[in-house]
């Protein structure tokens, strides 16, 4: 299979995702032009990602369970997530567009699947002709795991944006690196740590994962709704 046809399977996950969320944020859309920027600096924060996930590595002096725990964790988990929430702090945490909750559940999303995009195409083109399902496996589970995580940080740091009080959006903004560090660590490391029993356990928590986001999701939109629909009646 030629490198192009690669390169767009690889592609497709992350911008129907990202297509989706746009469109589910119908009462009061983002600029485009934003969107397109987190996605693209998501896409560039491979480049720092990739750096620190090395030198992390390196540190990996432990037996193979915690040596799972620490890849999951601190290499991979940490790491991703404290970049991809690093562009929406730079970007647009503070932007005028940033006026709603639902808001930070948008940006999120979008600067982690632009990670989740230039990552699903290394892993696409360089492990195809080990597993020409790869890009299967990653659009229905690891592109769709990024956006989760995304959904949560996107959740408390909307929180954090509209506290009431600097004691409140610290603790929101904590959250909001700490709670994905988590989801992404457990996900990780259920893959890694070579349990079958673990095993068993990662479908109940990629389950867990969709409902605990949706509601977060839900919560939101309808706030959004309410708000929205009551300017304009």
């Amino acid at each position: 299979m030629d490198f192009l046809r690669l390169v767009i399977i690889a592609v497709i996950p992350g911008l129907a995702l990202a297509l989706g969320l746009y469109l589910t944020d119908r009462y009061d859309r983002e600029p485009v032009r934003l969107l397109i920027k987190l996605f693209a600096f998501g896409f560039l924060s491979a480049i720092p990602t990739l750096f620190v996930e090395r030198f992390l590595g390196r540190l990996n002096f432990f037996p193979p369970l915690l040596s799972a725990a620490w890849t999951a964790f601190v290499v991979a988990g940490f790491t991703e997530e404290f970049f991809k929430r690093a562009v929406v702090m730079r970007v647009v945490y503070h932007h005028n567009a940033f006026n709603e909750k639902l808001d930070g559940i948008i940006y999120c999303a979008f600067s982690s699947l632009g990670f989740a995009t230039i990552e699903n195409i290394m892993y696409v083109v360089t492990g195809y002709d080990a597993n020409p399902y790869i890009g299967l496996y990653r659009g229905l589970l690891s592109v769709p795991a990024h956006m989760l995580f995304a959904v949560t940080m996107g959740y408390y740091l909307s929180l954090a944006r509209f506290s009431p009080d600097k004691q409140s959006e610290d603790k929101y903004l904590k959250l909001s690196l700490i709670t994905p560090i988590l989801y992404h660590g457990v996900f990780n490391f259920i893959l890694m740590a070579g349990s079958i029993l673990l095993l068993f356990l990662f479908i109940p928590f990629v389950i867990f994962m969709w409902v605990v986001s949706l509601k977060k999701l839900n919560r939101f939109y309808k706030e959004s709704k309410a708000i929205n629909t009551s300017i304009l009646s």
